[in-house]
């Protein structure tokens, strides 16, 4: 009886798996020219959705933030110190920032390039040990000239750093990036004021160059937590490594605890890579021209207002109508040229910490006006709002109207470098994503290479018009900003660029594909 009924079982089970074959054969011929499934990388990241992967790349990338903040924020709260030390005139402290600017500027469209055409955790881990080194290698330095020297090879490094944004928008699904991008700035007030803290407690005890080896701690732990952040997986389709992509994608599903979109991932291969001429081509020229102008913008009024804080505050340049005996005292520039020993003193440490939570305390209108106005809109708002702040800055106050005029100033000019980032990288596609986003970097530090210049020594010879060319620029990129041609709110993000209307073949499969141009 068992070998009856186990013949009979086996006998079941070939029958069926005869009528599943005959039935695929069936459907064969029925439909002969039926396609494979497939989708692509935004698919697959839409699919797969937000989860434990994304809390991980936000906590590390944000990180990046903090030691990139720490490297920048160092010049406010390091150029009374080095002043007395070296005997500086105002134009040699101001060279020091400039110098920084200029090395991300020289470096932020080769990074862009590389990262582009070797993928952008190269670059990023590269940039982040580069400006490490040479930081630790600033607290030794003989001589001013040797200062200017290694934080010109600091601000290379940083250049390098900027690209973790790229790596990290190319990953978060598109209805979360205007919650988590701006998110990310609370990373950079952590560093802001993780400096200013050293500062304050380590510069009058131990010096400014403990302060800056101390200050080197969180960049080697980032640079161990980097192993856990995998390649771009929209970069290693763009070069061909399919698998690769499908790789990291399959991670990022288990770690979501989720599931792949059925099919095979297939996306054309992009051969030209890093191509500069499609950032002026037709298609984005106009895009190209005002988004240089306004990162110009964004970084010259931001490091404007730190810069301009930080003199306001050591030269007592405020007019204050409760000042106390600390800050009544006037330091105009002297005639002999004799250099100012006029160290921060702890007053001044704390208002700089609150201007810092500038930074953060208007997140929630940040993503407001990202998801209601869009990205153009957001950044006309929040110009023409910044340049009215910065005129207020003239008109005589109390103390703690003055905390507060700098609080929200601060507030304004993040929040549009927030917007700003995330447009250009949202705007332009894969292939030029990085390049474009190093182009605009490299304009941007221009406008840091100027700001130490008006914020450090105009400022010392006329509050007012200090703070009139950054009323114009403010100005003047609201109207740029409005006459963008692309909105990006709620868009995908292209992986290459095409032609209006037209028709690209995936798999044998015609999809018409059109999109925005500046035309």
């Amino acid at each position: 009886m068992g070998s009856v009924g186990r013949q009979r079982r086996s006998s079941m089970k070939t029958q069926l798996v005869s009528a599943i074959q005959l039935e695929e054969v069936e459907m064969e011929v029925n439909n002969p020219h039926q396609e494979p499934q497939t989708y692509s990388v935004e698919e697959a990241v839409e699919t797969i959705g937000f989860g434990r992967f994304h809390i991980l790349l936000f906590i590390i990338m944000g990180s990046a933030s903090i030691a990139e903040a720490m490297e920048i924020m160092l010049l406010a709260v390091v150029s009374p110190e080095i002043r007395c030390e070296w005997h500086l005139d105002d134009w040699e402290v101001a060279l020091v920032s400039t110098m920084v600017f200029a090395g991300f500027m020289v470096c932020g469209v080769l990074s862009g390039y590389v990262a582009d055409r070797y993928g952008r955790w190269k670059v990023v881990f590269g940039g982040s040990l580069w400006a490490a080194y040479f930081s630790l290698l600033t607290s030794f330095s003989p001589s001013y000239g040797w200062f200017i020297f290694l934080r010109l090879m600091v601000g290379c490094g940083v250049a390098g750093c900027s690209q973790g944004f790229v790596l990290k928008t190319e990953f978060i699904p598109a209805s979360y990036r205007s919650y988590l991008l701006p998110l990310a700035s609370i990373f950079w007030m952590v560093g802001s004021m993780l400096i200013i803290l050293l500062g304050m407690t380590v510069v009058p005890t131990l010096g400014w160059r403990w302060m800056i080896r101390l200050s080197v701690i969180p960049s080697v732990i980032l640079l161990l937590l980097f192993q856990l952040i995998p390649e771009s997986a929209r970069y290693n389709v763009s070069a061909g490594n399919v698998q690769a992509a499908v790789e990291t994608l399959q991670r990022i599903a288990r770690m979501n605890r989720a599931s792949m979109p059925p099919g095979s991932l297939v996306e054309p291969v992009v051969k030209d890579r890093g191509s500069w001429r499609l950032l002026v081509s037709p298609a984005f020229r106009r895009t190209s021209l005002l988004l240089w102008y306004s990162w110009f913008v964004a970084s010259f009024s931001y490091y404007g207002s730190v810069l301009s804080s930080s003199e306001l505050l050591e030269k007592n340049l405020l007019c204050v109508t409760d000042a106390d005996a600390e800050h009544q005292q006037k330091h105009s520039h002297p005639e002999d040229g004799l250099c100012y020993c006029i160290p921060f003193g702890f007053s001044d440490y704390q208002t700089l910490l609150i201007s810092c939570l500038g930074e953060v305390a208007l997140i929630p209108l940040n993503i407001f006006l990202l998801n209601v106005f869009g990205r153009k809109l957001s950044m006309v708002l929040l110009e023409l709002m910044a340049a009215l702040f910065f005129m207020l800055v003239n008109i005589c106050s109390t103390m703690f109207g003055f905390t507060i005029l700098l609080f929200l100033i601060r507030s304004l000019v993040s929040m549009n470098f927030n917007v700003v980032y995330i447009y250009t990288a949202e705007v332009y596609p894969t292939e030029v994503r990085s390049l474009g986003m190093g182009f605009c970097t490299s304009f941007s530090r221009i406008g840091g290479m100027i700001a130490p210049f008006i914020a450090q020594v105009l400022m010392s010879h006329s509050v007012i018009l200090a703070l009139l060319p950054f009323t114009v620029a403010c100005v003047l990129c609201a109207v740029g900003a409005f006459l963008l041609p692309i909105e990006t709110k709620g868009r995908a993000l292209l992986v290459r660029h095409y032609s209006n209307d037209r028709k690209l073949n995936i798999v044998g499969r015609p999809i018409n594909v059109h999109f925005l141009c500046d035309v």
